[in-house]
């Protein structure tokens, strides 16, 4: 036996199982206090294999002494309750990258959440990283955004940070919604100040993460493409590019004052977004409060025009998609893509629901985007 065992032996030996057992559950207490559903879990079940341990060595009444098996499989035991309530603290140190949990804040007295992705800890040592926020369509979640998109894989392969803010709604995490003015839903109609919450939110991170404040990027689809061009427009000055996937403008948008660059995709079978405008459609009509939608293309005019672009694009058809692109100045781009085999749903994504519209696979939009959003600063 080595000098490090016998004195390893002969501090056990002074320490009582009982004591020992205090200690271990004071340790996971505190481990559960800063670690996840996954790691609660883990070390619960370590307390329990613990305190099942010591009862065998009671009932035999025999000290943890000697270097016995139990003994040592205590201290193991032990020492992988420590090691995970380490872990799980660096789970809540935003300079360690990791993440994962729902996370909060509060903006105008109301709790709102949001989910957080980066990248390996090796990018985030690397320097000053962009931030992409995906916001949910009507009636999603942070959760269902991550899903559709797989924006979540795209930012560890790249080195970004991804963040899937959540709308507001009566339930606190689902049928969530965001006030991009006639539309949608709960927050429409409680005039939720959407802006402002995404504001702070941006600043936020921006002082938590290593992120480069001049790409910061915005997507979203659906109510959240909408909520985007808002953002895209009050948020100008913090945004560097947007994205909107089956969303629209209303024709009496503000002008934005800053130029931002945008791509904007949209799909020719789509019932509750219609791409020739008009009234909403679909299963969800009276999300809307009435206002008919502009078609497709007046997104494109709208940024065109703001960010001092040619008044016609070019066109060109790609057999399965119309691509309009507009000569800007240098720095700036407004790009607006038509696929024809598509619906209401994230082109090369996942399902939103089991009813909803099956993604076209004529394009990748997270692919699409992300190159649109990496050649574009502010």
């Amino acid at each position: 036996m080595g000098y490090r065992d016998r004195g390893c032996c002969r501090s056990l030996h002074r320490q009582s199982v009982r004591r020992l057992l205090r200690r271990a559950k004071c340790w996971i207490q505190y481990g559960q206090h800063r670690a996840g559903r996954l790691s609660q879990l883990i070390l619960s079940l370590m307390l329990s294999l613990m305190l099942s341990q010591s009862q065998v060595m009671h009932q035999q009444e025999r000290p943890v002494s000697n270097c016995s098996a139990e003994g040592r499989w205590l201290i193991f035991l032990m020492m992988i309750a420590m090691l995970l309530t380490g872990s799980a603290a660096r789970a809540d140190d935003p300079a360690s990258g990791a993440s994962g949990r729902r996370q909060t804040l509060l903006h105008d007295g109301v709790e709102r959440h949001y989910l957080l992705r980066t990248p390996a800890e090796s990018a985030l040592r690397a320097g000053a990283v962009p931030l992409v926020l995906v916001l949910h369509g009507g009636g999603g979640n942070a959760e269902n955004a991550e899903h559709m998109t797989g924006f979540s894989d795209k930012a560890r392969r790249e080195g970004f940070i991804v963040v899937y803010p959540e709308g507001t709604g009566r339930l606190s995490e689902k049928l969530l919604t965001w006030n991009a003015g006639h539309c949608c839903g709960y927050a429409m109609a409680h005039q939720v100040d959407d802006a402002g919450f995404i504001r702070t939110l941006i600043n936020r991170l921006v002082k938590e993460y290593p992120i480069d404040p001049k790409r910061v990027y915005v997507a979203g689809m659906s109510n959240g493409g909408m909520m985007t061009h808002r953002l895209g427009r009050e948020l100008s000055d913090q945004v560097a590019a947007i994205a909107p996937v089956v969303a629209t403008v209303f024709g009496d948008e503000s002008n934005a004052a800053h130029p931002v660059s945008a791509i904007m995709l949209n799909g020719m079978l789509d019932k509750a977004v219609p791409y020739a405008g008009g009234p909403p459609g679909g299963r969800f009509t009276d999300a809307w409060d009435g206002t008919p939608a502009k078609p497709a293309r007046a997104q494109g005019s709208y940024w065109a025009i703001t960010d001092g672009c040619s008044a016609e694009p070019d066109r060109q058809d790609h057999g399965s998609y119309i691509e309009w692109q507009y000569s800007c100045p240098a720095g700036k781009s407004v790009e607006l893509y038509l696929l024809k085999d598509s619906g209401h749903a994230w082109p090369g994504g996942q399902k939103g629901s089991r009813l909803g519209d099956t993604p076209s696979a004529a394009l990748n939009a997270t692919d699409l985007i992300w190159a649109f959003f990496a050649a574009h600063g502010r």
